[in-house]
């Protein structure tokens, strides 16, 4: 039971959360589901003028002002994207804060919220998202992080991220999965580090 004992664990943390910083404010969810355990991710549509544009990612967006909180833009956008339903008692933990370390892109914070549901759902895709798919936690922890060199914006660099089929989920989105990933990697082998 991994993804319990991942639950409590991130139930236990307080969140490092910068409400001081005078930013727009985004959410993602990182949804969970078990046997096996799985987490939603997705790729995001190709546009003009997105800097996310074409990237694997989890499903999120900006707040809008008729959003009451953060949760609520969360679950708003991840069905907006892949036409499945949160409910707020399924979110189990909130993660620290992020903002990206690129100065290319938009300066902005986001809140990823931990979701746990009872199965994965079939995801469906929108005019935001080309591609939903359920990836096996095992898997991802498995392979670990990798560093390929991908063009962004025109200029080659060397990312560190997770090889997914063509794709690689990297940046902000390897920052908000990989300490998830450890801690269900100890979680699965009944350790914890100190």
């Amino acid at each position: 039971m991994p993804l319990e004992r991942l639950i409590e664990r991130l139930r236990a943390s307080t969140p490092r959360h910068a409400d001081d910083l005078d930013r727009p404010r985004a959410a993602v969810a990182l949804a969970l589901a078990p046997n096996p355990d799985q987490i939603l991710l997705i790729r995001r549509a190709e546009r003009v003028g997105d800097p996310w544009s074409g990237h694997l990612a989890l499903p999120g967006g900006r707040r809008q002002d008729d959003d009451p909180d953060l949760l609520a833009t969360a679950i708003r956008e991840t069905f907006e994207e892949t036409g499945i339903q949160l409910q707020r008692e399924w979110c189990v933990a909130q993660l620290d804060d992020l903002v990206p370390r690129t100065p290319t892109l938009p300066p902005i914070v986001v809140r990823p919220f931990v979701f746990v549901i009872d199965r994965a759902h079939e995801p469906g895709t929108s005019g935001e998202v080309v591609q939903s798919m359920w990836t096996s936690i095992e898997a991802l922890a498995r392979a670990g992080v990798v560093t390929r060199r991908i063009d962004v914006k025109g200029s080659l660099r060397d990312v560190a991220g997770y090889a997914i089929g063509d794709g690689l989920l990297w940046g902000m989105t390897e920052r908000i999965v990989t300490p998830v990933l450890a801690l269900w990697e100890e979680a699965r082998l009944g350790t914890r580090k100190t």
